[in-house]
């Protein structure tokens, strides 16, 4: 089983730039397909962004063009890169993995095995 932990969430005003980091342990992460997710107050958790192992990346149309995701399988740390931050944005934000992901339903967060507890991001106006 692979353990994901996540950090570097906070208060960030509109228009700021964080980054978040998704550290795994128990397994490598390096064939796991990764995603990032997000679920603001009274929503349900929704699709950011994703990596599949072999290395294509997705994006939900949101956020294109303002997060980066990336991987260092060495330190075994997925990140989300975040910039030009929006108060809709504000979210708690989890780190997914999954081994046998596919294509047609990465964005569907119930198909992830794996998660992490989330960390906090609260974009001020």
């Amino acid at each position: 089983q692979v353990q994901l932990v996540e950090s570097g969430g906070g208060l960030v005003p509109a228009g700021g730039s964080q980054i978040l980091s998704c550290v795994a342990s128990g397994r490598t992460i390096s064939r796991y397909s990764m995603a990032w997710f997000r679920q603001a107050p009274g929503k349900e958790r929704e699709f950011v962004a994703a990596t599949k192992y072999a290395g294509s990346i997705y994006y939900t149309d949101s956020v294109k063009g303002r997060f980066t995701i990336s991987r260092d399988n060495a330190k075994n740390t997925f990140y989300l890169h975040m910039t030009s931050l929006k108060p809709e944005d504000t979210a708690i934000y989890y780190c997914a993995a999954d081994a046998h992901m596919i294509l047609s339903t990465l964005r569907q967060a119930h198909q992830w095995d794996h998660w992490g507890q989330g960390t906090q991001v609260t974009v001020s106006s």
